[in-house]
């Protein structure tokens, strides 16, 4: 089954007009490579972060963001990440595209004009309805927090805080 397929408007912007728009490497891919859209090659230090420009501005339809994540080959290979991942453009947002790049690894990384920096997942939008009570319904874990549910830390049978 192929998914819909979601128009959305995108201006490229001059310092990366002969960049391809974003793209699926597969049928079946979820996300679309976003690309760096810098003049000369940059150096991203171990421990250190920088924006990464992508050349784009989108319109997003209403009901829908394009949520921003790290690519995994970056991540495996040289620990690059994205610190607040996943990033979320909103459908309001018509500013550049910036990638924040994060370097987890013990090498510098030479980020160069082109290269496929992280991935945009477009995503519908559910809006929350808050509705106060004075009381929530009980279950099973109730307020067990961080690790309660097995994966080490507290809960049924383990002495420890949530």
């Amino acid at each position: 089954m192929t998914a819909p397929t979601i128009p959305v408007a995108v201006r490229r912007l001059p310092h990366a007009a002969d960049l391809a728009l974003p793209a699926y490497a597969t049928e079946g891919a979820a996300g679309m490579d976003l690309l760096a859209a810098i003049g000369a090659p940059v150096v991203l230090a171990p421990g250190a972060r920088m924006l990464v420009p992508t050349g784009l501005c989108i319109a997003l339809p209403p009901g829908y963001e394009l949520q921003i994540r790290p690519r995994s080959g970056l991540a495996l290979k040289h620990g690059i990440t994205l610190p607040n991942a996943p990033g979320t453009i909103d459908e309001d947002y018509r500013g550049e595209i910036g990638i924040i790049l994060l370097n987890t690894g013990e090498a510098p990384l030479t980020i160069e004009r082109g290269m496929r920096i992280a991935q945009g997942v477009l995503a519908p939008v559910v809006r929350a309805g808050w509705r106060e009570v004075e009381t929530l319904d009980e279950t099973a874990r109730a307020a067990g927090g961080f690790g309660s549910t097995g994966f080490g830390g507290s809960g049924p049978g383990r002495s420890g805080a949530a």
